[in-house]
């Protein structure tokens, strides 16, 4: 199963190799990783999306907690309702009338953005759950995709549940 963990570090040099290290030494995947500062420019938040049974997450997060730079962090995904999002920006061919047509509508369908438009591409903005983006693509005719990049997700727990020090 998939797991979003969140946690807020110390924003400092190295602790994204040193959280990034635990777990390639220990055969771990991660799916997909965001780091960005929070309102507080001593810490930084960082999301990391990784899969494994119940027993594989909790080794995965008591690892992570004990490393020093980490100042709390809380699996959003086991912890009850969330909301996560994914940025995807994509590049499609649109060379002809029918092209624009057709990759417009379904830019429209997704509730996606045209950010940039020139004589033989798009390029478009969606944002939304991972299945989502899956969706748009596989909607788009393959040969068009020039070329596709994606945020991960990150994640935030519904309620008054917060994570914060």
């Amino acid at each position: 199963m998939q797991h979003i963990i969140s946690l807020l570090m110390e924003n400092e040099s190295g602790a994204l190799s040193r959280v990034a290290g635990l777990f390639s030494a220990r055969g771990y995947n991660i799916e997909s990783l965001t780091v960005a500062p929070t309102e507080d420019e001593t810490l930084s938040r960082m999301t990391i999306v990784t899969s494994g049974s119940n027993e594989i997450i909790e080794q995965i997060n008591k690892q992570l907690d004990k490393l020093i730079d980490v100042v709390k962090l809380i699996d959003i995904t086991a912890n009850g309702e969330h909301i996560e999002r994914e940025l995807m920006l994509i590049k499609v061919q649109a060379d002809t009338s029918d092209k624009r047509e057709e990759v417009k509508r379904q830019a429209d369908i997704f509730n996606g953005r045209i950010l940039d438009v020139t004589n033989t591409t798009y390029i478009i903005e969606m944002t939304g759950e991972g299945s989502k983006l899956d969706g748009f693509i596989k909607a788009m005719d393959k040969k068009d995709i020039l070329e596709t990049v994606r945020s991960g997700a990150t994640g935030i727990t519904r309620g008054e549940k917060c994570l914060r020090v």
